[in-house]
């Protein structure tokens, strides 16, 4: 693989985090407004239906399951590339454990769809922890990239 791009293959996780991050955000908004619309009073409930919060919060949560899961296998895929090895640490370590949070979240939304409250109630407490350690992430991703980038 030519040197160059090994290199700038370096910072095609954390651009892709970093825009996943904004995703989930926006998903986590949608999904606030998912629940005004299932709780509100009829007058709310009315108005918001038209946004359709419910089917756009599953589509980027759906999304942004896809992309976590691809991100961070590219992620520990181009590091090993370049490395020959993995780094096991606390960066990597949380990476694994919010895509598995992430994915087992998602796996929740049948259970949902029933009304079971447990399964909403477990959804959120986990993806609240994915976004707490997301964004403990962004800080350890960009204490990574500048190593990369000054032993270049």
């Amino acid at each position: 693989m030519p040197e160059a791009l090994a290199f700038n293959l370096n910072f095609v996780h954390p651009l892709l985090m970093w825009s996943l991050l904004a995703a989930s955000a926006y998903a986590l908004f949608l999904g606030i407004k998912a629940k005004k619309t299932r709780t509100g009073t009829p007058e709310q409930r009315k108005e918001l239906i038209k946004g359709k919060f419910a089917q756009r919060h599953y589509f980027m949560g759906s999304l942004v399951l896809a992309v976590m899961v691809l991100g961070s296998i590219g992620g520990m895929a181009v590091t090993y590339l370049n490395n020959g090895k993995l780094f096991v640490g606390p960066h990597l370590l949380a990476g694994l454990g919010m895509t598995a949070l992430i994915a087992i979240a998602a796996s929740l939304a049948p259970l949902m769809q029933q009304g079971n409250l447990i399964a909403r109630k477990a959804h959120v407490g986990m993806n609240m922890l994915v976004m707490t350690l997301f964004l403990w992430q962004a800080v350890s991703g960009v204490q990574i990239v500048n190593k990369i980038w000054t032993n270049r």
